[in-house]
């Protein structure tokens, strides 16, 4: 165990199984000294194994939120700052759905209520959370708060879908609320723009392990795992980035600088064989 986050407490949005990047950083962030209160929808409480995170990681507190409704939030927010006695110091916000993507529709043919849902879910709720926290004067001074993203916000990527247009406005919450909250209270919002993923989300999108391939073969470090931003977030939190804020952080091991890798060339040559 280590001490980057001894002392600090924070709270943890969307842990559903192993194989989220919540999880990971939940773990992480406990190993490092820090407590924690996890929180996901009432239905991924249903569907998930969040209790057994909760049980590693120092029988963490799990509240359920359903982030489209303020009442929810208001409600989380007041009872981790009892569970923790006060003030905290950071949040994750990693929640991602649309109902477009899940049911393979087309961009060009999207359902506008699923849209709503998507952007709600996905891109609406971090200004939720973000201003919930702002008006309770939740977060400590030099506090920090993180929501992940993809490139897909700058870039075009086949499959994404009306994700991308949530993750753009996600990224345009993070750097509005940023300067409030900077200028108000201290604290810190950024964004982690983060490989693909292979979480229980990304496999949603269409050619997911195609995408991993490419994005492996053009990433001069090859794609950022879970665990890499688990720990890349852990430094956020941490009192080693206080001045970072309204950033969007490349976390892809190079991909989002490169155009073309040797890697990715020999392989279209050989598919031109």
């Amino acid at each position: 165990m280590g001490n980057l986050l001894k002392g600090k407490k924070g709270i943890i949005f969307g842990a559903l199984n192993d194989m989220s990047i919540a999880w990971k950083v939940a773990e992480r962030a406990v190993e490092e000294g820090a407590e924690i209160v996890l929180t996901n929808s009432p239905m991924a409480l249903r569907m998930g194994t969040i209790n057994e995170l909760a049980t590693k990681c120092n029988n963490a507190q799990v509240i359920g939120c359903d982030v489209t409704k303020v009442e929810d939030i208001e409600n989380l927010i007041t009872k981790s700052m009892e569970i923790f006695g006060g003030k905290f110091d950071f949040v994750l916000h990693s929640i991602g759905m649309s109902p477009n993507v899940r049911k393979g529709i087309d961009y060009a043919e999207l359902n506008y209520n699923f849209l709503e849902k998507t952007l709600d879910v996905s891109a609406i709720s971090f200004h939720k959370v973000l201003n919930v926290c702002f008006e309770k004067d939740a977060l400590n001074d030099w506090g920090s708060v993180l929501a992940l993203t993809y490139m897909a916000a700058q870039r075009t990527v086949f499959g994404y879908n009306d994700m991308a247009d949530a993750k753009a406005l996600l990224e345009s919450i993070a750097r509005s609320f940023g300067y409030k909250y900077g200028v108000k209270r201290k604290v810190r919002i950024n964004t982690i723009s983060q490989s693909p993923t292979l979480t229980t989300a990304g496999s949603g999108v269409g050619g997911m392990n195609d995408l991993l391939d490419y994005a492996e073969k053009l990433s001069p470090l090859g794609n950022a795992d879970a665990l890499d931003c688990a720990n890349y977030c852990l430094t956020l939190f941490s009192d080693l980035t206080r001045k970072v804020t309204m950033q969007n952080l490349m976390h892809d091991g190079g991909f989002s600088s490169m155009s073309m890798s040797e890697a990715v060339m020999e392989q279209y040559m050989k598919g031109k064989e």
